[in-house]
């Protein structure tokens, strides 16, 4: 269900993105974040931390499945995987086998967006943990030996996280429909006939375009200061030359105005839950007009985000029409993202009906409005969130990492729970009225195959989509 998939990472983001920010309450969280650049052009984020000896460390490269040129998607996830294949200075497994010794962990993935590697370490294994990546930065090894059967592993993952799970594929047939243009249609794993070509020279062509430091975002989290950080950085990646300029993303391809609502319907045997989602092109943080994404964040909020939202009261509760119902916004990118509906329906009721009935509750939104006490309430849980986000030093880098990535600045950061804050009723209604149109719309019918459980024979079949996302570890 998308739900599982987006919310959980997009809400802890944006509901962590307002720990720097000065609430209503006159809570200052995170306050002491700072930030600079090296010489090579290497962006710094310090998040002091000193409740526990402990850091998270993290490097972010503006480069994401997006950026791909055509022909070649899966690029930037296969190489996240060949980063780990060794340099010059440390071979394949070293930098991986001194992370477990050390008693840390460490992690990588890959999204439309950016891609960033991890380590969650002791404060003093810091400046390691910078040296090694600051080596595989500029001295990374390829050769045939470990591309090819590397390639074999990311076409596993997407037979197991993908070909092998109805909802991926309806999600990823749902995102082919919804981007027309922008290559936040192409998955992040990429498309397997595609993946199945992918060369030793396309991964090195992608590193030596985009592995530079001046394309790059390093974030501290944990036990430490500036003063500090900036030592180590300094004597680690200071010393990588920049040797890249990559082109601006400003020139990717976007979205033309959507024209006509497009269905995608997904029948497939193991379906035993028939789900309908319906997914709509909207502003993200990066291209909105000021203040609209932070009106739609509490749309989505107001109609799907939990127990008390109005898909789940109207639909579960009170009609009992729908085991599960809500919304989420994907809205941490830099072009036109998406934000969904989605319920699952209760007994035999058809996929239709359910449809016709989440529609209803937009309706009524838009021409009823948004009372003060729901508008509030929803900050309240946002601000809530917040501050319990604030325990975990590591998805504050996170939540800076993202952010920047995708165009925005410490300070956008810092201020997003202000500008939460300063929403009013009306501009959540004129957000809803403006982009929950259905011609901005794919639908999506998940469901089982003739005569299984998942079946809904009272589905009507959807037409053909008008054209053929997440983190991919």
């Amino acid at each position: 269900m998308p739900r599982l998939r987006h919310v959980l990472l997009i809400a802890a983001m944006l509901f962590a993105a307002a720990l720097p920010a000065r609430a209503a309450t006159g809570l200052s969280l995170a306050a002491n974040v700072s930030t600079f650049t090296l010489e090579n052009g290497l962006q710094v984020v310090v998040i002091p931390d000193h409740r526990s000896p402990t850091v998270t460390h993290m490097v972010w490269y503006k480069a994401g499945s997006a950026d791909e040129v055509p022909g070649k998607s899966g690029i930037a996830h296969f190489l996240e995987h060949l980063m780990f294949k060794g340099t010059s200075k440390h071979p394949a497994g070293e930098f991986s086998d001194t992370v477990n010794k050390i008693g840390g962990d460490e992690n990588a993935f890959t999204t439309e967006d950016y891609t960033a590697y991890h380590q969650n370490v002791a404060k003093q294994y810091l400046g390691l943990m910078m040296s090694f990546e600051a080596d595989r930065m500029e001295n990374l090894i390829l050769d045939d030996a470990a591309v090819t059967p590397e390639r074999q592993v990311i076409l596993e993952e997407r037979s197991m996280r993908t070909d092998n799970d109805p909802g991926a594929l309806l999600n990823e047939a749902v995102g082919a429909a919804l981007f027309q243009n922008s290559h936040y249609g192409i998955p992040v794993i990429g498309w397997r006939h595609e993946m199945e070509g992918l060369t030793r020279e396309d991964a090195i062509a992608w590193y030596d375009r985009y592995y530079t430091p001046n394309n790059a975002i390093v974030v501290v989290a944990g036990d430490v200061t500036e003063d500090e950080v900036r030592k180590l950085a300094e004597d680690t990646y200071g010393k990588v030359k920049r040797r890249a300029e990559p082109p601006p993303r400003t020139h990717r391809p976007s979205e033309p105005p959507p024209v006509a609502a497009r269905m995608v319907k997904l029948a497939d045997p193991r379906v035993t839950q028939p789900v309908l989602s319906r997914t709509y092109l909207v502003p993200s943080y990066g291209s909105a007009k000021k203040g609209e994404a932070e009106a739609i964040d509490l749309l989505a909020e107001i109609l799907g985000g939990g127990a008390t939202s109005r898909l789940y009261k109207q639909l579960v509760v009170e009609k009992s029409i729908a085991t599960a119902a809500g919304a989420y916004y994907r809205g941490v990118a830099i072009d036109d993202s998406r934000f969904a509906l989605y319920g699952v329906p209760r007994g035999d009721l058809s996929l239709d009906k359910l449809g016709e009935a989440i529609d209803g509750v937009v309706a009524d939104l838009v021409k009823g409005g948004v009372t003060a006490d729901e508008l509030a309430a929803a900050k309240r849980r946002m601000v809530a969130g917040a501050l319990y986000a604030q325990d975990n030093h590591a998805t504050l880098a996170n939540v800076f990492g993202q952010a920047l990535t995708t165009g925005q600045t410490v300070e956008d950061v810092q201020t997003w729970l202000d500008r939460i804050d300063a929403v009013t009723a009306d501009q959540v209604v004129a957000a809803a009225k403006q982009y929950l149109d259905l011609r901005r719309s794919v639908t999506g019918y998940l469901v089982g195959a003739p005569g299984t459980a998942g079946a809904s024979a009272e589905d009507a079949t959807p037409v053909q989509a008008s054209a053929p996302a997440d983190s991919q570890q």
